[in-house]
């Protein structure tokens, strides 16, 4: 029997087709979010379901689930999925790791770059016709050689990030995980374990870690106050790992000088304390936005939908 598989979201052209030639898949007209009433259906209707990070897979969704056996995510992170959920349901889950890590990595150095050299604020002073000209005060911001980049979280993608900081932009490294890296020793880079003493050292702190309930609002007050005066803070990983009221009064204060986000707890909303502040680049979820990572991302998915119609383990199984 043919498979019936349930996209919530458009994936790229390349990725449908193939899916298509493969099983029976039903795909978005249009690309707005599902609603979580058309998810619970969606959950009775098919074999395989396939969100994205914007879908809220919880347990009443799940429990709609009395056809689905397969949850392909399309991205890496699943913190919106209740896996506790559907593990009691016998619902396997998988995501698309490995493919974004370049994509991502490039996307937290432009924002590490837009924030030091200001370039948020000078883009829009153009735009509102207010520049006067070049002037030797005009716009100063930081120089990247030398300085500190802390990583919190020295997975691939920190690791990637830490790699183009170093040999690409002459900074120094320091990292926080739960055990020392292997990896860190071509970078010449320090192990902090503890994240406090991390954000006191760097010039610019950089966040790679999961989100979830052990890592959520882990850049609270607290940890803004610990911050070196002066420095940039960068989210590319989930927006529940800051406090964003928190981070927009660290900026307001000038304690940090700037901070560079790709994510937000509640996406497409955009913490209001945010909005104002010109020390903030403000992206929305660009991380693996290049053709090729969002291609190779469905791909996986496919991959991994691929060996659970054949009866073989799944490459990426998360649950």
């Amino acid at each position: 029997m043919t498979l019936k598989v349930i996209l919530t979201r458009r994936w790229p052209t390349a990725v449908e087709r193939a899916l298509g030639e493969r099983f029976d898949v039903v795909l978005r007209s249009g690309d707005r979010p599902m609603a979580q009433g058309e998810l619970a259906g969606a959950m009775g209707e098919c074999d395989v379901l396939c969100p994205t990070v914007s879908d809220r897979i919880d347990a009443d969704i799940i429990a709609g689930g009395t056809r689905c056996r397969l949850i392909a995510n399309y991205g890496v992170g699943f913190d919106h999925i209740d896996l506790a959920a559907a593990r009691a349901r016998d619902i396997a889950v998988t995501n698309t790791p490995g493919v974004l890590t370049d994509a991502t990595a490039d996307l937290a150095l432009t924002l590490i770059l837009m924030c030091a050299r200001r370039a948020g604020e000078g883009e829009r002073e153009v735009r509102r016709g207010d520049w006067s000209g070049w002037r030797p005060t005009h716009m100063i911001g930081s120089a990247l050689k030398d300085k500190v980049l802390g990583v919190v979280g020295f997975g691939r993608i920190g690791q990637a990030v830490a790699r183009r900081a170093r040999y690409g932009f002459g900074m120094r490294i320091a990292y926080h995980a739960r055990h020392a890296s292997d990896a860190a020793n071509a970078l010449d880079a320090q192990f902090c374990p503890n994240v406090t003493d991390l954000l006191a050292m760097s010039d610019v702190v950089s966040l790679h870690v999961p989100g979830g309930a052990a890592t959520a609002n882990l850049i609270d007050a607290g940890a803004v106050a610990a911050m070196k005066r002066g420095s940039f803070l960068i989210n590319t990983a989930r927006g529940g790992v800051v406090d964003h009221d928190a981070l927009a009064e660290g900026l307001r204060s000038g304690h940090l000088a700037g901070a560079g986000l790709d994510v937000y707890p509640q996406e497409p909303l955009v913490p209001p304390a945010l909005l104002a502040l010109e020390n903030v680049v403000l992206l929305p979820h660009l991380g693996s936005a290049t053709a090729e990572t969002r291609e190779a991302m469905g791909m996986r998915a496919l991959a991994n939908i691929a060996a659970f119609a054949g009866g073989a383990p799944l490459p990426d199984r998360v649950a």
